[in-house]
């Protein structure tokens, strides 16, 4: 096991804890990844640790991707982990000036208005164009698992984990009058075009990698990576979701 922690004091004592009952092996020579802290920190584990399983314990203050902590028996609870795969969105933005951008997201891909008129944007999935206008503060793309984080806090769908769908929810959508958004399939390459970029601009961001005044972005399922998440056995990502919708 490797240990790695948020810099909160809760956490570092966490990892204090867990290294002297369980060493400490470089990441590189880990079978798994044990996160210690909020979901924050599981994106960025996740973001550089490709390929290795990681198990979560919640010494944050949001834990919707992590297990309780407790340093008992932990072997034995990752021995008889649940695994949850999930593949992140990648997105290819250009910015005004003509720079082009890439960004792998776990959660989802918004486009958020940068001033103080609305934002205007042209929505193409698979390279025929869907909406020619839609009016809004932004719009995003969620995986399932990133489906209760951003997504659900701008009443979009809670995605069952697994599905092969995408969400993709408009953020106070002024025309069309409160429309809510589409479920696109897996394979679906979602393109945004900024209409009136200059006048109107719009930031990208990929799990809190921005791109700032841009004029496209197309975002699409990175099917070549994969991420496994550990839960314990009754607690996993599917249970999860089910009990977010019945809150």
């Amino acid at each position: 096991m490797h240990f790695t922690a948020s810099e909160t004091e809760t956490a570092q004592d966490a990892l204090r804890e867990l290294s002297a009952l369980y060493g400490q092996n470089h990441w590189r020579e880990a079978d798994v990844i044990v996160a210690l802290g909020g979901d924050g920190l599981m994106l960025n584990v996740m973001h550089q640790n490709r390929g290795r399983p990681v198990y979560g314990m919640n010494r944050g203050t949001i834990g919707f991707l992590m297990n309780d902590y407790s340093a008992a028996d932990l072997p034995e609870r990752i021995a008889c982990a649940e695994a949850t795969v999930t593949n992140p969105l990648s997105m290819t933005a250009a910015s005004v000036d003509g720079r082009e951008y890439a960004a792998l997201a776990i959660n989802e891909v918004s486009l958020l208005r940068a001033g103080p008129q609305a934002a205007k944007l042209r929505i193409s999935v698979n390279e025929r164009v869907r909406m020619e206008e839609l009016v809004c503060d932004g719009a995003l793309v969620c995986t399932p698992a990133g489906s209760t984080a951003y997504n659900y806090s701008a009443n979009g769908p809670i995605l069952p984990i697994g599905s092969d769908v995408l969400g993709l929810t408009a953020i106070a959508a002024f025309r069309p009058r409160r429309w809510r958004g589409a479920i696109l399939p897996r394979g679906a390459v979602v393109r945004f075009d900024v209409l009136e970029a200059e006048k109107r601009p719009v930031m990208a961001d990929a799990d809190s990698r921005q791109v700032d005044s841009v004029r496209w972005v197309e975002i699409r399922t990175e099917l070549s990576i994969s991420h496994r998440l550990l839960f314990d056995p009754g607690h996993g990502m599917e249970e999860r979701l089910m009990r977010e919708q019945f809150v």
